[in-house]
């Protein structure tokens, strides 16, 4: 990096200036100490900037760098100025895909059929699709029978969101009940299929069981509001909700890839399966997350529901952490480690195989998201 570079860091606000002393009248000043904070906050801000990239992105990476744990014997990673998290937030939601669909949707809203025809074309070419991965007790049991993995996920995959979009734009009447369930299931949430969906909407219609409050769907439109509301406190807890909520995914997701169990473990994906929520973290979580995943991520985090889900799963790691140490096995995790290794090897020998889908890529979910911002082209 250069002095120039730093210098236009501290202008930008992303850099703090090292404590100068003066020498007095006509003498200048001098630095006595370096300031650590100073140090590795100029180290984080050039491991994430590239030439042509814009500055908001590597803020973005480097407040998630500043919340993962910190690795034995490394020195901690300094915040991120949270103004400039909360402004690199916003400026990355606004320009999602899918604050950019609903801006269209509503563009087109009085166009008739001829909008939403318009609406669901540019989606196709802007969503990615995604199913969500199969079950991983499904995986694991195939894998240990020598049969079919699966790879995907049974039901609609992430394009039919686009009716909740639609619905935002048209009104949900205009979508019908149908294409909604066919997008509420998409999205994983509570495990319901789009038989349960319909289900539910039905009745709602019919008067047989409670209003659907559509309206929901507006006041959530905007990406970027839960982001302007949080507090700086409300967004630090959130990303600690969305590292602790990625753990816990990874750990359910690796019971496919045949983890050795654990009650512990068991223990952790029957709270997840009672919440209904593991095809919703899948399409939510990307272990290698872009800054526009992130940044959707986060959003999400900052809602009751996942702070609650959170809590709730640290609460049953609190009462029995021992995921990593095999019953009546006194070697911890390293006999664990050996353990998995060791399965995976005779399953290799065999002839059993871990086979994976053309989009298999956890990173990429339900929004079918570029990795990068489209526009303005920041990097």
């Amino acid at each position: 990096m250069t002095a120039s570079q730093l210098e236009g860091w501290r202008r930008a606000g992303l850099l703090p200036r090292h404590r100068r002393r003066g020498l007095g009248r006509g003498r200048g000043s001098v630095v006595d100490t370096v300031d650590r904070v100073v140090v590795e906050s100029a180290a984080a801000l050039a491991r994430h900037l590239r030439q042509g990239r814009d500055r908001r992105l590597a803020v973005l990476e480097w407040f998630a760098e500043a919340g993962l744990p910190v690795r034995p014997g490394a020195a901690p990673v300094p915040e991120p100025p949270i103004g400039a998290v909360r402004d690199a937030l916003v400026w990355v939601l606004e320009r999602s895909v899918s604050q950019r669909l609903v801006a269209f949707a509503r563009s087109v809203a009085g166009a008739g059929e001829e909008g939403q025809d318009a609406l669901y074309e540019v989606a196709g070419r802007l969503m990615k699709p995604y199913r969500g991965a199969a079950n991983p007790a499904l995986v694991r049991a195939a894998l240990e029978a020598g049969g079919d993995v699966p790879v995907e996920a049974e039901g609609p995959d992430s394009r039919s969101m686009v009716h909740l979009v639609a619905a935002i734009g048209f009104g949900a009447q205009e979508v019908g009940a149908d294409a909604l369930a066919q997008a509420l299931a998409a999205s994983g949430m509570f495990d319901l299929t789009v038989e349960d969906w319909a289900q539910a909407l039905g009745k709602a219609e019919r008067g047989e069981g409670p209003p659907v409050d559509w309206g929901l769907l507006q006041q959530h439109a905007d990406t970027a509001g839960p982001v302007r509301r949080a507090s700086d406190e409300g967004l630090v807890r959130a990303r600690e909700v969305l590292v602790g909520l990625r753990g816990f995914y990874g750990l359910y997701m690796l019971h496919g890839l045949l983890l050795p169990d654990t009650p512990a473990q068991a223990a952790l994906r029957q709270r997840i399966d009672a919440w209904g929520m593991f095809a919703f973290l899948d399409h939510m979580i990307a272990i290698s997350p872009s800054p526009v995943q992130f940044a959707e991520s986060l959003a999400m985090c900052t809602e009751p529901l996942l702070d609650s889900l959170y809590e709730t799963l640290m609460e049953q790691l609190g009462e029995d952490p021992g995921i990593f140490s095999l019953p009546g096995d006194d070697t911890g995790p390293v006999g664990f480690g050996e353990t998995w290794m060791r399965t995976v090897r005779e399953l290799s020998a065999s002839g059993g195989a871990m086979s994976g889908g053309e989009d298999d890529d956890p990173g990429e979910r339900a929004s079918g998201q570029p990795d990068d911002v489209v526009a303005p082209q920041p990097g």
